[in-house]
């Protein structure tokens, strides 16, 4: 496989690039400076030059619609016109979590302006690319560079300030179980909406105390919170039912709990 990935330069893009290197395959780490991914030019000239056979779109930005949404169709685009397979990362913050758990076959229903983008993203790429993954995923942990962790180590620091939700309940996967079921569909003829979560559901306060466990960070600084009691809008309990996809990888999907063991 002759590999590109954008969002090359992030937490995941990152293990991707590593995981693609170590098994002895080409690969090209896109960055926003390499090609902006709201320019459909750049990525179409980006995805000319360097003539990949496998394309993982994992670039996003929470607060750019153009980036989020308009970027992942320009990426389909020239992913199909270059004959290259197409893995186009998305989110579970597709889902409001209104209704807690969520397969495969569900229709996003989002909570928040990223998660309609998340979600015009994967209509974007399953119209341009029938046969293109989409594969949702959840929290990503991995080291500081993982916006979760950085989150935790900060607050354990205290320079930044705020409290983890009980309230808002995720699946958190471990970024390199992540990039190697990625890189494992990718090398598939799978195709459609993949859930590539971890198997453990827990709040992000229950989270942030197995990262500062993990990392020998002082938990007790952590304060815990409810959405609910700040008024904040958006998903609560959002848990990927990934069995499906579990069902079809080698790649073991480990849970919070195991990757983060609090002892």
């Amino acid at each position: 496989m002759r590999v590109l990935v954008f969002g090359g330069t992030g937490g995941l893009g990152r293990e991707l690039v590593r995981q693609v290197r170590a098994a002895g395959q080409p690969v090209t780490a896109a960055g926003s400076r390499d090609a902006d991914l709201r320019d459909r030019g750049a990525v179409a000239a980006l995805v000319e030059r360097t003539r990949p056979s496998v394309v993982i779109n994992a670039g996003y930005r929470q607060d750019d619609w153009a980036a989020t949404a308009d970027g992942a169709a320009h990426v389909a685009v020239a992913a199909v016109r270059a004959g290259a397979r197409l893995v186009h990362v998305s989110s579970d913050a597709v889902f409001s979590g209104a209704d807690g758990s969520f397969d495969e076959t569900c229709h996003p229903v989002p909570a928040t302006m990223y998660g309609a983008a998340k979600a015009a993203a994967e209509t974007a790429v399953r119209a341009v690319d029938p046969g293109a993954v989409v594969a949702r995923t959840s929290l990503i942990v991995g080291d500081a560079s993982t916006a979760i962790v950085a989150r935790v180590h900060a607050l354990a620091a205290g320079t930044a300030d705020g409290v983890l939700f009980t309230d808002d309940v995720r699946c958190p996967v471990e970024v390199r179980d992540l990039a190697a079921a990625l890189l494992e569909l990718a090398a598939s003829r799978c195709a459609g909406v993949f859930h590539v979560a971890g198997a453990d559901a827990v709040s992000r306060y229950e989270l942030g105390l197995l990262i500062a466990r993990r990392d020998g960070l002082d938990a007790g600084r952590l304060r815990a919170g409810s959405r609910a009691a700040a008024g904040i809008a958006g998903a609560g309990d959002v848990r990927l039912d990934g069995a499906f996809t579990r069902s079809r990888l080698a790649t073991r999907l480990r849970g919070a709990r195991e990757f983060l063991p609090s002892a």
